[in-house]
């Protein structure tokens, strides 16, 4: 199985220190702001018997209005949307990238993406509890949220795996065979179908 899964959020959230974490248990504490977009790919073993590759985009904060979002979002199957929890204006930044994503690409069914919100930077000190996070997933609509730090390694692993087995699910449920991407106002059905592609103290809210 190969799905895409967007990282998405305001500039210096620490997006890039998320993935270089997972894919690379790395971490380097010299921010470097990603241009346009990078490409990271994790192998994860499901089940037994299933292997998951997981085609990371690392999108660029700055890219978030650009008409280029539509691009990279075509064909994604699920979202991890990050703000720093040390900087409260990354939070509404997060909402923003949400709503641009559920504005451009939805499921079968109309519905969003499954998407999860992370809570980086939690080995700061700051403001964002387990229940303020449960508070901000339920309200928002996202799937699930953890607490995380690329530094400390906390959450990540864990959210990754989450937000994979409810992608698996809507797979499951037939609504990547034929989503529909927003376009100027109509509906074009694109073909997400998988037979067609080549051969981290952390809580979450549900």
């Amino acid at each position: 199985m190969l799905f895409k899964i967007l990282i998405i959020g305001d500039v210096g959230t620490g997006k890039s220190s998320i993935v270089r974490r997972y894919v690379h248990n790395l971490f380097n504490q010299y921010y470097k702001a990603t241009v346009g977009v990078d490409f990271a790919l994790k192998l994860l073993v499901w089940d037994l018997d299933v292997l998951v590759r997981l085609q990371l985009w690392d999108i660029s904060g700055q890219d978030r209005f650009g008409n280029m979002t539509r691009v990279y979002y075509k064909d994604s199957h699920g979202a991890v949307i990050v703000f720093d929890s040390t900087r409260n204006d990354t939070y509404d930044g997060a909402l923003r990238w949400k709503a641009d994503l559920d504005n451009k690409v939805n499921l079968a069914d109309g519905k969003p993406l499954p998407s999860v919100l992370l809570a980086n930077k939690c080995d700061v000190e700051n403001n964002v509890t387990d229940e303020k996070l449960i508070e901000y997933c339920k309200k928002e609509g996202f799937v699930g949220g953890f607490r995380t730090s690329a530094k400390a390694n906390i959450g990540i692993e864990e959210a990754f795996r989450y937000l994979t087995g409810r992608i698996i699910e809507r797979e499951k449920e037939g609504q990547y065979e034929i989503p529909v991407l927003q376009h100027d106002g109509n509906l074009r059905k694109i073909n997400l179908s998988l037979n067609n592609k080549a051969q981290g103290s952390t809580r979450c809210c549900t």
